[in-house]
């Protein structure tokens, strides 16, 4: 059973909104236990106050009653500033959210019109396709449109890999510390600036690690995917070029029989969904700093809530507090017993919590990278046209057994992604070849890898958003 590209993309929707509603589950959860962790500080003060009834004199208690107070003080300082802070964060991610649902409604309805406008094309198209097939210069122009779109991803490919492989070759000169030390001056270029014995010493050290013959190694290895990423970038451009003749020429046809409304409409549909989806790029990313500045708070990893556990330690560790747990042990009376029971009773439960905070904070973290990932196919699947009806995908486990694996870290985005992109064809011969999308030719060279652009790295380099 094989999916349609609208299909595809709301199960990857339905399986985001799974992954968003366990994220809000967990990051709820989580607050739960930081706001109980401060609450149990001040019930451990409380205990204590029970064994310091017998074993403080009267300044003691007086003193020990005001670090007690200065503690129910804090703990619900802390906890109103903790309970406004996530309130902040939780308005913040909802907020993104709900822009990020309106914009989809939006593309939605939009991808319906040109769903409509796009029936009403292929009549058109199917009267002009004989006219096509006859003429001698659109078969040369497409052949060469589909030969240059394969160079060019296959440039885009080699590309990649040189960039890889020269990130793992040139490690070895990178580690090495005389060498390094000769690069960073420059040594054997205009650039080199040492004079009499500084030059002297760099050159006999030169000489002993042979930097000449490694420096100009290691420029070439350096260099290599610079220049086969403009080479990639120049058959990229000739095949956008190539690509736009072939439309030209198709457009052409098509409004000689009759089709040029439903053409023209697609026309102005297709930038409107484009910009939708250059918004969904922001909004995640906005949606995802929310949701990371959250998940911060519910498991107690922000400074405001750090420094409270910290003061709060700190007025535990008074004389007339904690250290009257160690004398009751050393020398127990008649009633310590249920009280010293009562108290390692609750610093289990703290111990307890902590260690459930930690997996939260695990839980959300892998959460995080399973919703990045399926943003980043999502991002892919509208970018080369594949949620238009004429995309199809061979294999239903797509979003079934292989999703699972996927949302379980069986496989990584990069590994999932290239599942569905082998699984992917064109059904009509008019998406077939270089071309995607409402009635444009996609993007050539695209190749397999994952190309959204994100906070803090490098599209241009990404092989995996994992």
């Amino acid at each position: 059973m094989s999916l349609n590209g609208p299909d595809a993309l709301r199960a990857l929707d339905e399986a985001l909104r799974d992954v968003r509603r366990e994220e809000d589950e967990i990051a709820k959860r989580a607050s739960r236990g930081a706001e109980l962790l401060l609450k149990l500080q001040a019930q451990e003060a409380e205990l204590y106050r029970l064994l310091g009834a017998t074993r403080l004199d009267e300044a003691g208690r007086a003193a020990q009653a005001r670090l007690i107070a200065e503690i129910d003080n804090t703990v619900e300082t802390a906890i109103s500033r903790y309970d406004a802070a996530f309130a902040d964060a939780e308005a913040a991610a909802q907020h993104a959210e709900a822009d990020l649902a309106r914009g989809n409604a939006e593309r939605s309805a939009l991808q319906s019109e040109a769903s409509k406008r796009d029936s009403e094309l292929s009549a058109h198209v199917a009267m002009a396709r004989p006219k096509l097939g006859s003429d001698a210069g659109y078969a040369a122009k497409l052949a060469a449109a589909r030969e240059l779109a394969a160079m060019a991803e296959a440039a885009v490919a080699k590309a990649a890999e040189a960039a890889a492989d020269s990130e793992q070759k040139g490690r070895a000169w990178r580690v090495d510390p005389l060498f390094m030390y000769l690069s960073g001056r420059h040594y054997g270029t205009p650039h080199y600036a040492s004079r009499g014995l500084f030059a002297g010493l760099d050159a006999r050290l030169a000489r002993f690690i042979g930097y000449d013959a490694a420096a100009a190694n290691y420029a070439l290895v350096k260099e290599l995917p610079v220049l086969l990423r403009r080479h990639a970038e120049a058959l990229q451009e000739r095949a956008r070029a190539a690509a736009a003749e072939v439309a030209a020429l198709e457009s052409v046809a098509i409004d000689s029989a009759g089709g040029r409304s439903a053409r023209e409409a697609i026309e102005a549909l297709a930038p409107r969904i484009d910009a939708l989806d250059q918004e969904n790029v922001v909004l995640q990313d906005r949606r995802d700093g929310a949701i990371a500045a959250r998940a911060a708070l519910a498991h107690g990893n922000t400074p405001a809530y750090i420094e409270a556990l910290d003061e709060l330690d700190a007025l535990l560790d008074h004389p007339e507090l904690r250290p009257l747990l160690d004398a009751a042990r050393a020398a127990p009376r008649d009633d310590d017993a249920g009280v010293v029971g009562q108290i390692d009773d609750l610093l289990q439960r703290v111990k307890d919590e902590r260690a459930e905070a930690r997996e939260y904070a695990e839980q959300l973290g892998v959460l995080a990278i399973r919703r990045r990932g399926l943003e980043d196919i999502q991002y892919e699947i509208r970018q080369r046209g594949f949620d238009n009806p004429h995309s199809h995908f061979s294999e239903s486990r797509l979003v079934h057994d292989w999703l699972n694996e996927f949302l379980r870290g069986g496989v990584s985005t990069a590994a999932y992604w290239d599942r569905w992109r082998q699984a992917q064809s064109w059904t009509a011969p008019r998406y077939g070849g270089p071309g995607g999308g409402w009635g444009r030719l996609a993007a050539p060279g695209n190749g397999a890898r994952l190309s959204r652009p994100r906070p803090g790295r490098d599209a241009g380099t990404l092989t995996s958003a994992a």
